[in-house]
């Protein structure tokens, strides 16, 4: 990762443009998700949009990876690989990553989308997570630090009985799609950097109904939970700003 990085007007300008086009594929594919449909079916949708409006996938080729859309299902946490084999189901969870890059600035986001009717538990862990973004980017504000978000996330999600994902965090994004500072779901209040206006987050809780824990599969990219319960997964690029943070990665 490289060092954190104070974002100008015109750099924001990018974000907020790759933002745009990485919501705008994600509610294509949601749209598309559904019984019968394969997860390969929606990274040809991600691939080809990407391309039609003129940006790049940022997760393709990134340390090897092998697709422009993470797509996990149920107790797959994150990394999932887009499969023509893998195809939903009525009651999976379906967590959908994706980025891309335009003119060299990047956007981030994740969501999970039930696929027909969930179980009543299923429906409560996505609410669940849905929230423990929002409380999260409510700390992403000037002065505040890096472990208040961690600290709020965590807090919220264990109320519910959950547990927050440790191997994989939150992290800067901007000229790279990793950048500095990690920022993980849980840690304690008034540590880590502080924050500034012109700083960029991806902050995204990963958030398990079981443990915490996770392992990869023989993939040695899809993370699963320890126990195989489900997981949920929420992102979004946040600028923290003058004024509390903005988030890039939602429609006007």
């Amino acid at each position: 990762m490289s060092q954190v990085v104070i974002k100008t007007a015109d750099e924001i300008s990018l974000m907020r443009d790759a933002s745009r086009i990485v919501i705008e594929v994600l509610d294509a594919m949601e749209r598309a998700a559904g019984p019968g449909v394969s997860t390969w079916e929606l990274e040809r949708i991600a691939e080809e949009l990407t391309a039609r409006r003129g940006a790049k996938p940022a997760f393709k080729g990134y340390m090897g990876f092998p697709c422009c859309l993470c797509a996990s299902i149920n107790e797959e946490v994150v990394h999932g690989i887009p499969s023509k084999k893998r195809k939903l189901a009525e009651g999976d969870l379906l967590k959908l990553d994706f980025g891309v890059s335009i003119r060299g600035y990047f956007g981030d986001a994740a969501r999970t989308v039930p696929i027909g009717k969930i179980s009543e538990e299923a429906r409560a862990l996505v609410e669940g997570t849905q929230q423990a973004l929002k409380v999260g980017i409510e700390q992403a504000v000037k002065g505040n630090r890096v472990g208040d978000i961690g600290f709020a996330v965590q807090r919220f999600a264990e109320s519910k009985g959950y547990s927050v994902v440790r191997d994989f965090v939150g992290h800067g994004i901007g000229r790279e799609l990793h950048e500095q500072p990690q920022v993980p779901n849980f840690g304690w209040p008034s540590t880590g950097m502080k924050l500034r206006p012109g700083i960029t987050l991806a902050i995204e809780p990963m958030v398990n109904q079981g443990t915490h824990k996770v392992e990869l599969l023989d993939d040695e990219w899809t993370a699963v939970t320890l126990d195989r319960k489900l997981s949920a997964h929420f992102e979004h690029t946040v600028l923290v700003t003058e004024d509390g943070p903005e988030i890039l990665t939602r429609l006007p």
